[in-house]
């Protein structure tokens, strides 16, 4: 029996793994090292309320700020990778990241540190949109789905190991803390800029005209493409209670912070033991059945926590594990699916931004998700919180459906027909009209 068991692990891990190129695992690692190096952000509140003595206020203001530059990042990353290219823009935005993380270490003036938390943001989600772009240049269409899960899984490891890490540096010093952020992204940068090759491929032009034929005007009038950021912002936003909004309530309950430590570590465990073999199974499924099982399994394991401690359900932490459980398999299953889809919508002259643009939908809901559970939980409860995250699951379910059911149904792993459609989007007669930004 154990036998069995360790030749259908092998399988799968060969079956996983193998066939990917080369340089996707640079990429690959690249991010997991990037993720084991991404501190500032995990300590960032608790640096600026316990170490310089700001008010909780000023740091929810600086926080939005990281927020407001990483959405800015998303678009200008986006253009930037399609314009000079797919290397050069990583390296610039990861050089910058370096600099401007290590200058927060040493920035004391409110205003200053304010302005230097938005330059972090900025340049430090300005290579996103690029290394997605990368990703979707170098991997065929039917290994996307297995590599965008993969690289969910390298980034979930390197947060949870960052987190512990982290930790034990800022006991001892926040400035190393910022300074060895800082060196990560910067030789990261430097590795991945020398082992993956630009991918961007030059642009067939028509006489006379300048620049990709794509531009940012183009994204915003395909209304399909739009439509799936609108949905993974929807999500996004459902995912952003868990770190804002669960706290909150399970200490108004009476649990710890422990408690809730131990509750959130169970969502990174889970990604990490589940991630492959969801792939796995989910790589003959289609895309449309992912997607809305995903977003129905995120919704309504949000809303199982309606329950606790109300409607007869005592207030147990292993309650709250079985909704974590749920919500996080729903996330398993429709994130890489999502970043798939993305991928497969992206034609390649203005591949940087489609995904410049996929990505803002992360950014925002990072910014718009913690205002909305805070309103709404002080000025509805909880019950109201988590039943409007069942309720946006299943909306966004019903969208994905009406959203993709017309294409031929494909295994999620595959290339089903994009949502360029001639509704306005990249690929279409439209395209061709007007000037790119």
């Amino acid at each position: 029996m154990p036998s069995r068991a360790l030749s259908y692990a092998r399988r799968s891990a060969r079956e996983t793994l193998s066939g990917l190129p080369r340089a996707f695992w640079w990429l690959w690692t690249g991010t997991l090292v990037n993720r084991l190096g991404g501190f500032v952000v995990t300590f960032l509140a608790l640096y600026l309320t316990t170490q310089r003595g700001f008010s909780a206020a000023y740091a929810g203001l600086v926080a939005a700020l990281y927020g407001l530059g990483g959405g800015l990042a998303a678009v200008v990353g986006g253009v930037l990778a399609d314009r000079i290219g797919r290397r050069r823009t990583f390296l610039l935005a990861s050089l910058g990241a370096g600099v401007t993380t290590a200058t927060l270490g040493f920035v004391t003036h409110p205003v200053v540190l304010a302005v230097v938390v938005f330059a972090v943001g900025l340049t430090s989600n300005a290579s996103r949109p690029a290394v997605s772009a990368m990703m979707v240049d170098l991997l065929r269409p039917e290994d996307r789905l297995r590599a965008y899960a993969l690289n969910y899984w390298a980034i979930n490891v390197g947060f949870g190991v960052s987190g512990v890490v982290a930790g034990f540096i800022a006991g001892h010093s926040y400035l190393w803390l910022f300074l060895g952020d800082a060196l990560m992204t910067v030789l990261c940068a430097l590795v991945v800029f020398a082992r993956v090759p630009e991918t961007a491929k030059p642009v067939t032009r028509v006489a006379g005209e300048k620049g990709p034929r794509t531009g940012l005007r183009q994204v915003w009038r395909n209304r399909r493409f739009m439509a799936l950021v609108g949905l993974a912002f929807v999500l996004g936003t459902v995912l952003q209670q868990a770190f804002t909004t669960l706290p909150v309530d399970m200490t108004r309950s009476g649990f710890s912070a422990s408690d809730y430590g131990r509750v959130l570590a169970l969502n990174g465990l889970l990604i990490v033991v589940l991630q492959i073999p969801v792939t796995r199974w989910a790589r003959k499924r289609r895309p449309v059945v992912m997607l809305a099982s995903g977003a129905l399994l995120l919704g309504w394991g949000f809303g199982l926590m309606a329950l606790i401690g109300r409607a007869g359900l005592p207030a147990y932490v292993g309650f709250y594990m079985l909704a974590v459980a749920v919500w996080t398999l729903g996330e398993v299953v429709h994130e890489p699916a999502s970043m798939a889809m993305a991928a497969e919508s992206s034609p390649a002259e203005a591949r940087g931004r489609y995904q410049g643009v996929f990505a803002l939908a992360s950014s925002a809901s990072a910014f718009a998700g913690p205002v909305a559970g805070g309103v709404v939980l002080d000025s509805f409860g909880a019950v109201a919180v988590w039943g409007a995250c069942a309720v946006a699951g299943t909306v966004t379910a019903g969208g994905y459906w009406m959203l993709l059911r017309h294409p031929k149904g494909r295994p999620a792993g595959t290339h089903p027909r994009s949502l360029d459609s001639t509704e306005g989007g990249a690929g279409g007669p439209a395209d061709r009209r007007s000037l790119p930004l």
